[in-house]
């Protein structure tokens, strides 16, 4: 059951920072409210007011010189459909297609997911894995954060009380890239995302590009399992450099890394050693959907040669 609380509506972003700052601790953003009313109705969450963030325009996405912005009132169905996601980030279509259910991606919002800091955020192991970030604005004035600074623990962010998420920002990669993310888990809660991007260089002979395409940039977060999503630094140097013909030698070693970098609790979905080995197998899996992916951007194959593997969302 819901306590009392005082709905405010205002009309600008200036405005709903003004709110905030004003009322403080008491005070909460509110947008699609899949998690907030949730929260509030276990009592988990307890604010006298709730600022509504729905009518300050900040549910567009649009083009910055190249990157992605994604409004933090833009829900995870629009990201789903927009033909911009489509074309510069593919990924993240495919990923917002997979979050929880139908109805909470036609409520749920980009940076509502976010500013919860929720540990089993699908968005967020992936914005990681993409170098996005976070626009913030306060009374104070504006600031960018990347995610992986923005988030700082389970439900914990470096967000001030009276700054509002208002956009993330998702940069162009500086080259041909494959990207895949894995994600386990039971009903619609992931216990384990993996997140892959791999950038490459393709230059030489046209007739067996793949032959000279090498990784010249790679990216591995860690989600879920982690107390916030992280990425694999250990990985993701035995990776770069690799040649894509080659790449199946060094991705168990690649994957061992990942594991070795996690950072697990046992819990009621298995203990920490269970958790890190499931690390490794689902790294190697979402590293050879990416390897599948890139030699069909390169050679033109069909993605259909790309792995599939039972019990497992790939997107």
């Amino acid at each position: 059951m819901l306590r009392p609380f005082d709905l405010h509506r205002p009309g600008t972003v200036e405005e709903a920072c003004d709110l905030l700052a004003r009322l403080g601790e008491d005070a909460a953003a509110y947008a699609g409210g899949t998690e907030l009313l949730l929260l509030m109705k276990e009592g988990l969450l307890r604010p006298r007011h709730l600022v509504d963030v729905k009518r300050l325009g900040l549910d567009t996405i649009g083009d910055g010189d190249g990157r992605v912005v994604i409004g933090a009132t833009v829900t995870h169905r629009a990201v789903e459909r927009a033909r911009l996601v489509h074309e510069r980030a593919p990924i993240v279509a495919s990923v917002a297609r997979h979050v929880a259910n139908v109805r909470v991606r036609n409520v749920g919002t980009v940076g509502g997911n976010l500013a919860f800091a929720d540990p089993h955020s699908d968005l967020a192991t992936l914005f990681v894995a993409l170098d996005a970030t976070v626009d913030l604005v306060s009374p104070r004035g504006r600031r960018t954060l990347p995610l992986d600074e923005f988030v700082r623990g389970p439900w914990d962010t470096a967000r001030a009380p009276d700054e509002l998420l208002t956009s993330v920002t998702i940069p162009p990669r500086p080259g041909p890239t494959a990207a895949a993310y894995v994600k386990f888990g039971l009903h619609e809660r992931p216990a384990l995302g993996i997140a892959v991007v791999l950038t490459f260089d393709a230059h030489g002979d046209a007739r067996a590009p793949d032959r000279h395409a090498r990784v010249s940039d790679a990216r591995v977060a860690i989600g879920c399992v982690n107390p916030r999503p992280a990425r694999a630094a250990g990985a993701e140097v035995r990776l770069r450099g690799c040649a894509l013909t080659g790449l199946e030698d060094v991705i168990a070693e690649a994957a061992a890394r990942a594991a070795e970098a996690s950072d697990p609790a046992g819990d009621m979905h298995g203990s920490a050693d269970y958790k890190r080995e499931m690390v490794a197998v689902f790294t190697r899996r979402a590293l050879r959907v990416a390897a599948a992916r890139a030699r069909s951007a390169i050679t033109g194959e069909r993605e259909a040669l790309a792995p599939h593997y039972p019990h497992a969302v790939i997107a």
